[in-house]
């Protein structure tokens, strides 16, 4: 394969993003392109204060996943402890009537062979451990 010798400022450009990965995240959620992020850069320097809100957010993207996992768990037990044991079973039961009722329709097309050969399981001999004496 050959590979194209890329501008000094372009290898630059990518160990910077490469030391500050939220600037990945900002184009992946579509808030600023590779070229606007590069022509910053470029003219703004590293050191600049548009940098420091990403590097910023960085921070708090991770303290904010922290905070997400206890009000997940949080929310999860509050959930269990507001459910209703009769309204969970009559749920239950719809679910259970409508996968038996989709289980029919299913049979139904599978028990359904127009030509009428349908295969049947070989059957086994009747005693399998019957030895005939001499």
């Amino acid at each position: 394969m050959t590979q194209k010798k890329l501008h000094p400022s372009v290898l630059k450009f990518k160990e910077f993003v490469k030391n500050n990965p939220n600037i990945i995240q900002e184009v992946r959620k579509g808030n600023a392109s590779w070229q606007e992020l590069y022509e910053d850069w470029y003219l703004l320097g590293e050191d600049d204060k548009r940098w420091e809100t990403i590097r910023a957010d960085k921070k708090s993207d991770s303290e904010t996943k922290t905070e997400t996992k206890g009000d997940l768990m949080s929310n999860l037990m509050g959930m269990v402890k507001k459910m209703d044991p009769n309204q969970v079973q009559h749920h239950i039961n719809n679910l259970s009537q409508a996968l038996g009722a989709i289980q029919g329709v299913i049979s139904q097309f599978q028990g359904s062979n127009p030509t009428g050969t349908q295969v049947k399981p070989q059957e086994g001999p009747k005693h399998p451990f019957l030895f005939r004496k001499d």
